[in-house]
């Protein structure tokens, strides 16, 4: 079993910036991603930013390039999100979650473990 802790979530004004954590404990793989999606309220959840462990591969949605940078700690087992220039339509829920494998995938169906979830709030 795996647990994903997310946390720095807030409030914050159009322009500003967050930086979230997830913490995974328990089971380890040889191979995996670990990904931050968005839930807005009435969407559907989507991949924001993605990194394969070993490799290093990434994602990024196309509404968040050049403004997020994901980023990971081996050591300390934990994914970053850094979130810059953030703007009202990057308010939602934000999830951290792992797939199991060599494939950087972007559906959330293939995502085996799931944290509580954080919000992010920004503000005009």
């Amino acid at each position: 079993q795996v647990q994903l802790v997310e946390s720095g979530g807030g409030l914050v004004q159009a322009g500003g910036s967050l930086r979230l954590s997830c913490v995974a404990s328990g089971r380890t793989f040889g191979s995996y991603t670990m990904g931050w999606f968005r839930q807005a309220p009435g969407k559907e959840r989507t991949l924001v930013a993605a990194v394969t462990w070993s490799g290093g591969r990434t994602y990024y949605a196309d509404s968040v390039k050049g403004r997020f940078a994901i980023s990971r700690d081996n050591a300390q087992r934990t994914v970053y999100l850094q979130m810059n220039s953030l703007e009202p339509e990057d308010t939602g829920v934000y999830y951290c979650a792992l797939d199991v494998g060599t494939l950087l995938r972007t559906a959330e169906s293939h995502y085996d473990y799931w944290g509580q979830g954080t919000q992010v709030t920004v503000s005009s």
